[in-house]
């Protein structure tokens, strides 16, 4: 993959990629035995764990459910939005937040000071994927122990691996990135070799959100053509966007897959399940739901396996072995 990327994205902030941004001196930490991470993201929790950090992380978010081991650490965030609203309430209730300026999580402040961390990992990336940026460097200025703040900001698959790197140099343990990393780039290269002859790329409609329709961008496109697909709207490293079933409609795609944000693969097909008619105007000749919480959604190291899936689903007779499920959905 990209190895230079790495030294070509301290503070893109604007572009993507990541940002060490420290409130002292230095947003690299010094002292490897001082470390106490608080993990804003999940994705960012994930890696820390893959990493072999795990053992350095304090304190995560709500939403942080893999590894199991995350779900025993301290929370410091929550929901503003309550819970049990449909897509459509979800939706709405987000684009209101976010039009009027306001958070969509709150972050526990005194739990922070109360931790005194020396690295703390988020994002800014997506509004509704985390504790804005802003207010988490306002926090960090006020804790006594000065933490270092690193945004992961990642849009392709590349910088994905390329934030693993900074994770670990960030955390002071760069020599923990080289296996990992080396290990996703082999699992990369297994499958765009394996696509690397097919006569047919199957086309592929990704939607990350179904009420209303929304579909994946950033590094999504880019693992449906490794995969062996060719996606029909959205584009590599560029930001998901709302379109119309009119317009998914047009692109006339052999393939749905309906991986809503957040969702894993059964509530994925419950919401499937709601759009059925919707789902089977558009002529494809699959539709299928696929975890998006563990395989799709996150910027993290089981993006690989998510590859591995679409892999699975577009070309089954080249990939028997899928590292999770996918549920067709009947319409």
């Amino acid at each position: 993959m990209k190895g230079t990327l790495l030294r070509r994205r301290v503070r893109r902030h604007e572009r993507g990629g990541s940002t060490v941004a420290p409130p002292g001196v230095t947003g690299r930490l010094s002292c490897r035995a001082a470390v106490r991470i608080v993990s804003l993201v999940p994705s960012a929790t994930e890696t820390l764990f893959a990493l072999g950090l795990g053992g350095e992380v304090v304190a995560v978010t709500h939403e942080c459910d893999w590894p199991e081991a995350a779900q025993e650490l301290p929370t410091v965030t929550r929901d503003v939005i309550p819970a049990g609203l449909s897509a459509g309430e979800i939706d709405a209730a987000v684009r209101s937040r976010t039009s009027s300026g306001a958070a969509i999580y709150e972050l526990d402040h005194d739990a922070l000071h109360e931790l005194r961390p020396d690295l703390i990992v988020t994002q800014a990336l997506c509004a509704v994927c985390a504790v804005s940026y802003e207010d988490v460097r306002a926090v960090a200025e006020e804790i006594e122990t000065r933490p270092a703040v690193i945004s992961l900001d990642p849009s392709t698959l590349g910088e994905v691996l390329g934030d693993v790197r900074t994770l670990a140099d960030a955390a002071g343990a760069p020599q923990t990135a080289r296996e990992l990393v080396a290990d996703a780039a082999e699992r990369i290269d297994r499958v765009s070799q394996g696509v690397r002859d097919v006569t047919r790329r199957p086309r592929v409609a990704a939607l990350e959100w179904l009420d209303p329709v929304y579909v994946a961008g950033h590094w999504t496109p880019q693992m449906i053509e490794l995969a062996g697909g060719e996606d029909v709207l959205g584009f590599p490293g560029e930001h998901s966007e709302r379109r119309s079933w009119a317009e998914v409609a047009d692109a006339r795609p052999d393939l749905v897959v309906a991986m809503p944000c957040g969702y894993d693969a059964p509530t994925a097909y419950r919401e499937a399940e709601m759009h059925a008619e919707r789902l089977a105007a558009l002529g494809a000749g699959e539709i299928v739901a696929v975890d998006a919480a563990a395989y799709f959604s996150r910027p993290g190291p089981r993006l690989v396996d998510g590859l591995e899936l679409l892999a699975h689903v577009l070309h089954p007779d080249r990939f028997p072995e899928a590292p999770g499920e996918s549920l067709t959905v009947p319409v």
